[in-house]
């Protein structure tokens, strides 16, 4: 994989730059050399990657629909460049992809699981508190 990739044109973008716009279709994949981006939807982070061979871009390729979040550097990065038909020319670029998106639904799972028990634990104190401000009422009323 890596020995593909590095035959792919280079592009440099600078600290700040978006590389892909949520909304846009640029037809290509950018797989990150070095450096970093942060990944947003709709103006919220959701993750930095500094993942050498991160890929992005693969979504809106496979699906072939606009990119659904914006990719900005964080810092001076380089990414290989490649045309969105090579998912659909190469079955072994296709099989890196899906074992890289398959990484992101078992993370994506995991967080939804965490925010679950999060909001679980925040219902399971609000009724503490509650039992907590009765038995108050109830002790305060027999003084």
């Amino acid at each position: 994989m890596h020995e593909l990739f590095a035959t792919l044109p280079l592009a440099t973008y600078q600290a700040g730059e978006i590389v892909l716009a949520a909304g846009t279709t640029t037809g290509r994949l950018l797989i990150l050399k070095k450096g970093a981006v942060a990944v947003e939807k709709e103006g919220v982070e959701i993750v930095k990657v500094t993942e050498a061979g991160a890929i992005f871009g693969e979504l809106s390729a496979l699906l072939n629909q606009p990119h659904t979040a914006d990719v900005r550097t964080v810092e001076t990065s380089e990414f290989r460049v490649a045309s969105a038909e090579l998912i659909k020319q190469d079955f072994v670029v296709l099989l890196h992809v899906a074992a890289v998106m398959a990484k992101r639904l078992n993370a994506n799972q995991a967080l939804i699981k965490l925010k679950s028990e999060i909001q679980l634990h925040r219902i399971v104190g609000k009724t503490i508190g509650k039992a907590i401000k009765i038995m108050e009422e109830q002790l305060s009323a027999l003084a």
